[in-house]
């Protein structure tokens, strides 16, 4: 019954070059969506327009292009709605064209995402003026975090439906072991916990709180001499970092060694060890050099880089049981 109705809608589960492609131009453009968010807030930036969803009233605001700061953020915004077209293209195209029920799904989850982002963004401008009683920031300011959050996983669900498209996903089965699947499920959840504690450490201007790296003092201390919410969110900050870099490393030999993994795998796990070194290196010279914006956009960056490689081979690694599940 089900192959009928895909039959008489003319969806399949084949590989679609034009599918492929664009989806993977969607992988590529929220990647330029996230490094103008995370640059307009290493500078600041985030309040160059008060308004919105105009800028200064405009969607061509005068001065945009010769102004850092409203460069910067109108470029965010720019690229937040491309993004939103590319999102409901890939939602359409899947829907007429696509058989498998859970790369549709995935389409709709990230279509729902884009416009909770929206609002969240916009929102966060116009309440930014509203003080929250016991709180340093505001709600406007306080809803950074969330933004930056989703912003993330919406970035692992592009990815997914890149990956979903590809032809390596479609035309070749990936017999992994249970142990690699456990391993990339958990790194990938503790690279979420992580990111969500870099948004609220963030948007607490706590990056500088511990300002030595990599002791805690200046005296060689691993731990804090003096406690507060921002020292405690730095540190453990840190500490979620050394937990990650074994657990990726885990996952990386299970890549490498396991039976089953395709070289592609292979590859990618080596460019996951790498990413983990340049963000660990970054991480450090945002201390070293007092937050200096590209250090500090770099820094999220390749944080973002290393979720959706993390992802895509966890993804990859449960690709057989994915589409083991009937249709639907």
């Amino acid at each position: 019954m089900l192959m009928d109705q895909n039959a008489a809608t003319g969806r399949t589960s084949h590989y679609k070059p034009a599918l492929a492609l664009f989806a993977a131009a969607g992988g590529v453009w929220v990647f330029l969506l996230v490094t103008l968010g995370a640059f307009t807030t290493s500078i600041g930036a985030g309040m160059a327009f008060p308004d919105w969803p105009l800028s200064n009233g405009s969607v061509n605001p005068h001065g945009w292009l010769t102004n850092l700061s409203m460069f910067a953020e109108h470029s965010h915004r720019l690229s937040a709605m491309t993004m939103g077209l590319i999102t409901i293209g890939l939602v359409v195209w899947l829907a007429r064209r696509e058989s498998r029920a859970w790369l549709r799904k995935l389409a709709w989850w990230a279509l729902a995402i884009v416009v909770i982002q929206g609002v969240l963004g916009g929102t966060r401008v116009l309440l930014d003026h509203v003080h929250v009683p016991g709180f340093a920031m505001t709600l406007g300011q306080m809803l950074r975090i969330p933004h930056g959050v989703l912003a993330q996983i919406y970035a692992c669900l592009l990815i997914a439906i890149a990956i979903g498209s590809s032809r390596g996903w479609i035309e070749r089965a990936r017999p992994v072991s249970n142990l690699v699947r456990r391993l990339g499920f958990t790194c990938v959840a503790l690279l979420l916990i992580q990111l969500t504690v870099a948004a609220i450490m963030r948007h607490n201007a706590a990056g500088l709180a511990i300002p030595t790296f990599p002791y805690a003092t200046a005296d060689h201390s691993l731990v804090p001499a003096a406690w507060d919410f921002r020292v405690a969110i730095h540190f453990a900050h840190r500490v979620m970092a050394l937990l990650l870099s074994i657990a990726l490393i885990a996952f990386a030999i299970g890549l490498w060694f396991g039976k089953g993994t395709s070289l592609v795998m292979r590859c990618g796990a080596s460019v996951m060890i790498a990413l983990l070194a340049l963000q660990v290196l970054l991480g450090a010279h945002v201390i070293w050099q007092l937050r200096q914006p590209h250090i500090t956009t770099g820094h999220v960056v390749c944080g973002a880089l290393l979720l959706v490689t993390t992802f895509g081979l966890t993804l990859l690694a449960h690709r057989d049981v994915i589409e083991a599940k009937p249709a639907a």
